[in-house]
């Protein structure tokens, strides 16, 4: 049995006002190579239809894009993770938990939740926020 550790240490907000956000309750977890994982993600924002996305970022590596959920749409995923990551978007619950199914070592990550309102000022910047 091998265990795996899933962090969760940044969240982001792209384009975001002060009204809105995300927020990762986790900041560590772990797992057993195999199992499932669901990675939570609660959000704030005014637009009736906010962008959602994960990213992973792996030891030594830049992030990369998992999926994007959105309320009027199906979203996408990323083309390395089709068949085990999933996502859906509850806009009652302003939450976008990630599942990751049969779990890897190489899942073993940092994960992003990231927010992106439809309506963005045209100079917006990046607010980051550490959870540790």
């Amino acid at each position: 049995m091998v265990l795996m550790h899933i962090f969760l240490i940044f969240l982001f907000c792209l384009g975001c006002r002060g009204e809105e956000s995300v927020i990762q309750p986790e900041r560590k977890i772990i797992k057993t190579e195999g199992g499932l994982v669901t990675l939570s993600c609660k959000y704030t924002t005014s637009s009736s239809n906010p962008y959602l996305f994960w990213y992973i970022q792996r030891t030594n590596d830049i992030p990369r894009f998992i999926l994007s959920q959105y309320r009027y749409g199906s979203g996408e995923n990323g083309t390395e993770f089709h068949e085990r990551f999933y996502s859906k978007l509850n806009f009652s619950a302003s939450s976008v938990p990630l599942t990751i199914q049969n779990l890897q070592v190489s899942d073993s990550a940092v994960y992003y939740c990231a927010l992106r309102p439809t309506v963005t000022p045209a100079h917006s910047t990046l607010i980051q926020k550490k959870l540790y």
